[in-house]
This record gives C-alpha cells, structure tokens and sequence, in this order.
C-alpha cells in the first residue's frame, strides 16, 4: 500500500492505494473510473485534447457501475472493448485539507476505482470525444508519455501486470 500527498490547486490531499481486488467502495463516495487497458501485452494510451497522454476513465453516469463506467469511457475514449477485472482504489482523503467544504462536488473521502481491461477489439478510431489519438505501448515506456505519472500509478500498473502473469500460469496449469 502505497500513500502521498498531492497538491491538488492549492490544497493538500493524501492518496493511499489500496489493492482490492473483492469489493468496491460505496458507490456514492467513488468520484472517478479508471482503466489499464492491454491487448499482446502492450498498454493503451490514449491523447486527450486538454491533458495529454492518459489512461481511459471518467466520471460515473446515474444508474451506471463502475464497471460500466469504465467499458464506456473506454468506448468514448478509445474505441476499444473488452473484459474487466476490478485491481482496486485510490483513497482520497481530504481530511488535512483545510480548503475542502461540505459544498465540494467531492466528498471528505473519495475513492478512484481502477480495473484492468483486456482488450478483446480495437474498433475504428474517430476521435469524436475527448481523445485525439490513441496508442498500444510498452509499459515500460510508459514514463515517456504520461506527463503525471508518479509512484501510485506505477504500483497500480504493476499489479495489473501481475494479475496478468498470474492469469498466464493458471492457463500453463490448466491445460
């Protein structure tokens, strides 16, 4: 488990991951999806119009699950469709920060949920969204591209190649 602190605008917000893989935060406090993404072990970026290189993810829509969520904003995003397998969340935690209110769109303790999506289909890119490009590459090039990448991101990115590898030896036993 890994925990920082950010400065996001002029506050100081703790983020703690937290590797969970059997269940969710409560739906109310999760502010954000996000999603690794991989199709022949290469990882896909995608170039958003206003931040750059990122993953796909967003904001949760009414009646949507996070797993929804994430398969659409994938969609939106990416053109992409495949399967999902929840890796865990970002806990953040506005406690220290003097700026947060009770009016803030975002709750005292927020949760920003990441799974991993394994491609199965790479639909025609149409940048009709957000996205002006999108990418598969190695991730260990991954710092080259992500202007925010930090150590939380990478400890994310590393289980999800874990999961991965733990997925290859179980078919290597089965068969």
């Amino acid at each position: 488990m890994t925990t920082k602190y950010v400065k996001w605008g002029e506050a100081q917000v703790k983020l703690t991951w937290n590797r969970n893989t059997k269940q969710l935060p409560p739906r109310e406090q999760i502010t954000s999806v996000h999603g690794y993404c991989f199709m022949d072990d290469k990882l896909l970026l995608i170039n958003l119009r206003h931040r750059g290189w990122d993953f796909p993810g967003g904001h949760i829509e009414e009646e949507e699950t996070p797993e929804e969520c994430l398969k659409r904003e994938a969609y939106e995003e990416a053109y992409i469709t495949g399967s999902c397998s929840l890796l865990g969340y970002i806990v953040v935690d506005h406690n220290e920060n003097p700026n947060w209110d009770e009016n803030s769109p975002y709750p005292l303790i927020g949760y920003q949920v990441f799974y991993r999506l394994d491609i199965d289909q790479l639909h025609d890119f149409k940048a009709q969204y957000e996205s002006k490009e999108r990418a598969l590459i190695n991730p260990e090039n991954i710092i080259r591209y992500h202007h925010g990448w930090d150590d939380l991101y990478q400890e994310i990115l590393n289980y999800a190649l874990q999961i991965n590898t733990n997925r290859d030896l179980l078919e290597v036993i089965n068969s």
